[in-house]
């Protein structure tokens, strides 16, 4: 089945691929790559979201704006969602050295736990037709 970008379902299921990886860290990894698929399954439900509701958006990896662009549309946003937003320092870290510590397993399972969070909350949305 082709991927669509007017299908809200279609960027569900890459934010489920992306959560799918990002769960799999292997042993001698880096927590960093993973953090990143965890940003990016989140920020894909959102914009499945957004394309059910029929809202453009930029090529972007901003979360605020993104739950902005759905706030708009009159959804009420769970402060548990917006915590997501700390995901996005995950963008550049987890694609590029940032002279930064490197990632805990605390703080990959946090990342994990925040993308599980609104991909479940997209899908509960999506499958109700509220979206």
């Amino acid at each position: 089945m082709p991927l669509e970008p007017t299908d809200p379902w279609s960027w569900l299921r890459l934010a489920r691929s992306d959560l799918a990886y990002a769960t799999q860290t292997p042993k001698e990894a880096l927590f960093e790559p993973s953090a990143f698929l965890a940003e990016q399954a989140a920020e894909k439900a959102l914009k499945a979201l957004l394309v059910d509701k029929g809202v453009p958006f930029p090529k972007t990896h901003n979360l605020d704006y993104l739950l902005e662009l759905l706030e708009s549309t009159g959804l009420p946003i769970p402060e548990a969602i917006k915590e997501a937003t700390l995901l996005m320092e995950y963008t550049l870290r987890g694609r590029y050295p940032a002279g930064l510590p490197e990632l805990t397993r605390e703080e990959w399972e946090e990342a994990l736990a925040l993308a599980r969070r609104v991909v479940a909350w997209v899908e509960a949305l999506l499958s109700q037709g509220h979206g």
